[in-house]
């Protein structure tokens, strides 16, 4: 009996202290324990997506002569501005994307890679009416960024800016996507960006904007003027965007557009209701040019468009980049009011001119 009872005691001691001893694991070590860890891993780091892509980021360095002091001077003197900005490898053959505005009236331009390596790009072509253009390098195949899809981005996605902020190469910040399809900003004619409160900064203009997952959904081009109202407001051009005008590029040297020959603006909701229209639909011709397609078609200022090809039409932004998306001998069908009357027309696209003005 006495030997029983001190196996049950020696078996309840050894239960006691093993319960201990799992308890201060799973108190210090709970990685130790299979099972216990939350079964939904959040990732800790970005790691992994700017290992993935911040090779494919170039830096620019560009000079240009600038006026030093009055410029309306007879004797205007001159003085030399140095900047700094980025550039995204898009293609192993060595074609880069970055801004129009980084390289325009530039003496000079120097791109360095992220392996240190420097030259002077070949420039293939620009588009100053979205702001990006783009440059060649003649350095053998070179590491291509991982392309993503700016159509997938959802408000919230986290995304992260590299680029050549003041300088400061391969710098890395982080955000989220505020806003999709922004525009209004009167920064160049067709504005479709994605905002975002990823530090943008003098610099980062033509670095990449990708996601968690290394892949490149922007061109990062602007920040809001900075002051005390406007901290974390970037802009970045999405990358199917890009896509668009770097094939065209590439295929013409230049970007051939659709042109309408129209100028619109987006109605008060109390010019709709003195027209007749119930909802908010429609964008008013504040301009008609004189041979162009739109008064070939019948359509005068004053005219209020509703849909084309069938497509409700809600604002000027809306008008313009459909404009925009048609090639030269498009017919662009047109529903218009003029007067309370409704009437059809057809439009055939012509060519965008340089200045449509």
């Amino acid at each position: 009996m006495a030997d029983s009872r001190s196996v049950f005691v020696f078996l309840l001691q050894s239960i006691v202290v093993g319960l201990a001893v799992a308890f201060l694991v799973v108190l210090v070590r709970p990685d130790l324990m299979p099972g216990l860890r939350d079964p939904v891993e959040k990732p800790a780091s970005f790691a992994d997506a700017v290992d993935l892509s911040a090779g494919s980021v170039a830096n620019i360095y560009t000079k240009r002569l600038v006026p030093d002091g009055d410029a309306s001077t007879a004797r205007t003197r001159f003085r030399v501005d140095t900047s700094f900005a980025s550039a995204v490898i898009i293609d192993p053959e060595g074609f880069l994307v970055t801004n129009y505005h980084v390289i325009a009236d530039a003496t000079e331009i120097r791109v360095q890679l992220s392996d240190g390596r420097i030259t002077d790009p070949e420039i293939i072509g620009v588009d100053a009416e979205t702001d990006l253009a783009l440059l060649r390098v003649d350095f053998g195949p070179l590491p291509a960024i991982r392309m993503g899809s700016s159509a997938q981005l959802r408000i919230g996605d986290v995304v992260l800016a590299i680029g050549n902020p003041y300088g400061l190469t391969a710098s890395v910040t982080q955000g989220i996507v505020s806003a999709t399809g922004r525009g209004l900003l009167n920064l160049v004619t067709f504005e479709n960006f994605i905002q975002t409160d990823a530090a943008i900064n003098a610099g980062n203009s033509g670095g990449a904007l990708i996601n968690s997952r290394g892949e490149l959904v922007g061109i990062n081009t602007a920040v809001l003027a900075q002051d005390a109202a406007t901290e974390g407001i970037g802009f970045a051009i999405p990358i199917d965007l890009v896509r668009g005008v770097v094939d065209q590029i590439k295929q013409n040297g230049r970007v051939i557009r659709g042109y309408m020959g129209l100028v619109p603006d987006d109605l008060t909701n109390a010019e709709r209701a003195a027209r007749g229209i119930e909802n908010d639909v429609g964008i008013l011709l504040i301009e008609v040019y004189e041979d162009g397609p739109a008064a070939a078609a019948g359509l005068q200022r004053g005219d209020v468009i509703l849909t084309m090809n069938g497509e409700p039409v809600f604002s000027q932004r809306q008008a313009l980049l459909i404009s925009a998306s048609t090639v030269p001998g498009d017919a662009v069908e047109i529903t218009a009011i003029r007067e309370k009357e409704r009437f059809n027309s057809t439009v055939i696209a012509g060519e965008r001119p340089e200045d449509p003005r």
